[in-house]
């Protein structure tokens, strides 16, 4: 019984996220170095499609084909943004990103923690056809960064974790800014004017107090469906979708606490009728008054819950137990007896010092002069020497690098080059930045 309590705590914990996706990857590692790789590959480029006649309405026919590694990246995916922007808005009006004060430190220290890898990146590749993998570098992946901080324990100050989870917010914030306008397609404006009026019609349901989850998620299909045939990528769509999610419930905790006691009053003169006219035992089966009042309170619990969390908690163990560690297993898998050709321009060299080195530079720097200029104050308990061992731990990229790494090249070559880059750098950052950081630990 405690093996079995021990164990569902562990499964629960904000570590395991990130131990379940090292897991996923390194299976995805070695399947794809088995006699099984051609399997692995042949199964996420299995292609489906399908079509939607619109010649009653003297439209041309919507054709989707995608395959099943587009599947994963382009939709499944799209639920992983949902919530990181749900995370991010819900950061902004309740959070760490709620006031100016408390906000630009770590901002700041994301903003640089992206344009340093990012210009690492590109003056490497500059006057290549390489260069347009700059974005690689600049993502930090939140789940294992954070994992692998939460398992140093009290080795850490409570403030750096703090100081972390804020800024790979804001790192998620950027990264999905630079998607948006680098790694889309070609513009379709009649698609992208369709894409903005369900945006209007969204902010219509949130001003006039519309609750109903369903509404938004029917609303944000559609508003998917416009954005990929707009040429942006779709998963931009999911993050405005989630901007768009109302944050105030139906009614308050105080009339709900009024519902029950009113509820439970009229459940007990039920009671006290129907034990007078009856002296038979209870039935394991439900009379209809008491399933009536279960539905009451189910619906008044309901109308109570804050939508924007109600659809956060919902998503977060799909998110953390289903599709990144899907994505990791899907992108992941390099054959490391391939032959690669690591002289493609200088993509390794800029993904590499990137995360290894740009991330924990451009934070220090950025962090340093913000003190120095006093725009914000470091926050109590965290020094210098924390700041840069979190600047190292932000350099595992992972998911959201490798995610990049798909949307910035076609060449075969140049993405398992890319994949092979992130995965070394990915390491080497979370091994530095453990080592460091526990050295530090020693020392306070």
């Amino acid at each position: 019984m405690r093996l079995t309590q021990a164990l569902s705590d562990f499964i629960k914990s904000e570590s395991f996220g990130g131990i379940f996706l090292a897991i996923s990857t390194l299976l995805a590692l070695i399947i794809a170095n088995s006699p099984l790789q051609n399997l692995y590959h042949e199964f996420f480029h299995l292609r489906f499609s399908f079509s939607l006649d619109l010649s009653p309405f003297h439209l041309n026919d919507l054709k989707f084909s995608m395959s099943m590694h587009d599947f994963i990246n382009d939709i499944l995916m799209s639920f992983f943004f949902l919530l990181v922007g749900l995370e991010i808005k819900r950061e902004m009006l309740f959070g760490e990103l709620n006031s100016v004060s408390k906000a630009a430190f770590p901002a700041i220290a994301a903003l640089g923690g992206m344009i340093v890898p990012g210009a690492i990146y590109y003056a490497l590749n500059f006057n290549t056809p390489s260069y347009h993998g700059f974005g690689i570098p600049m993502a930090t992946d939140i789940a294992f960064a954070l994992g692998v901080m939460l398992m140093l324990g009290k080795r850490v100050p409570l403030a750096l974790k703090i100081f972390l989870v804020t800024l790979a917010v804001v790192d998620d914030l950027g990264a999905i800014v630079v998607i948006a306008l680098f790694y889309g397609g070609e513009i379709h404006f009649a698609w992208l004017f369709a894409s903005a009026l369900v945006v209007i019609i969204l902010s219509l349901c949130n001003y006039f107090g519309v609750k109903m989850l369903r509404v938004y998620i029917l609303l944000g299909i559609l508003l998917w469906i416009f954005v990929h045939l707009s040429g942006i990528h779709a998963t931009i769509a999911a993050v405005v979708l989630a901007f768009c999610i109302p944050v105030r419930a139906t009614q308050d905790f105080k009339a709900l606490k009024g519902q029950i006691k009113t509820q439970l009053a009229e459940l007990d003169s039920i009671d006290s009728k129907l034990e007078s006219k009856n002296s038979k035992p209870a039935s394991i089966l439900l009379d209809a008054y008491r399933v009536e009042f279960i539905d009451k309170i189910q619906r008044n619990t309901q109308n109570t819950q804050n939508p924007l969390l109600r659809l956060e908690h919902f998503l977060q163990p799909y998110s953390a137990y289903f599709i990144m560690p899907l994505f990791a297993f899907a992108n992941a898998g390099v054959s490391v007896s391939g032959d690669f050709d690591f002289n493609i321009d200088r993509i390794f060299f800029g993904i590499f010092l990137g995360l290894l080195v740009g991330k924990p530079v451009g934070i220090f720097l950025a962090c340093f002069l913000c003190e120095k200029l006093r725009i914000a104050v470091r926050p109590s308990g965290v020094s210098w020497l924390h700041i840069l061992g979190a600047g190292m731990l932000a350099g595992i990229g992972f998911t959201m690098s490798l995610f990049v790494s798909a949307l910035a090249f076609d060449n075969e070559s140049a993405k398992e080059l890319a994949k092979v880059s992130i995965l070394i750098a990915s390491l080497s950052s979370c091994i530095i930045g453990v080592i460091f950081l526990l050295l530090v630990g020693s020392k306070r």
